[in-house]
């Protein structure tokens, strides 16, 4: 099966260039198009790791050059991709500081060796993500 590629570029540190914005730890919106990082299992904003998870986020991203491969797919109003800051695979970045878990379902487990112990004991995986 073919996938439709397409990248979008941002410098989040100039506001002329474009606009990043966090929803939470799996969605971010890059010139206003929001992008669910494929893959990524992360807290609910309405918990305190949730919460935490989109403070260390939008620290993370700060300053960046984002850039997104979208697969094509879509969820609820999102698209679905790989997004990179950098060139650092941001989903890749996020389990590996402890804030998100792999969604296996997702990624195929590209991310499950990245999980940290101690966000396996304190996240709770997502019933989809299995």
């Amino acid at each position: 099966m073919t996938r439709a590629l397409i990248v979008l570029v941002l410098f989040a540190t100039s506001a002329a260039a474009g606009s990043l914005h966090v929803r939470d730890t799996d969605t971010i919106v890059v010139d206003g198009t929001p992008i669910r990082l494929n893959g990524v299992d992360a807290p609910e904003l309405n918990t305190g790791s949730g919460q935490a998870a989109k403070r260390w986020m939008v620290n993370y991203l700060r300053g960046k050059s984002i850039s997104c491969d979208l697969n094509g797919e879509r969820t609820h109003d999102r698209l679905v991709g790989v997004c990179f800051a950098d060139g650092e695979d941001v989903g890749a970045t996020v389990i590996a500081a402890g804030h998100a878990l792999d969604c296996h379902r997702y990624s195929g487990g590209r991310y499950r060796h990245l999980e940290t112990p101690a966000a396996k004991s304190r996240l709770k995986r997502a019933k989809y993500s299995r």
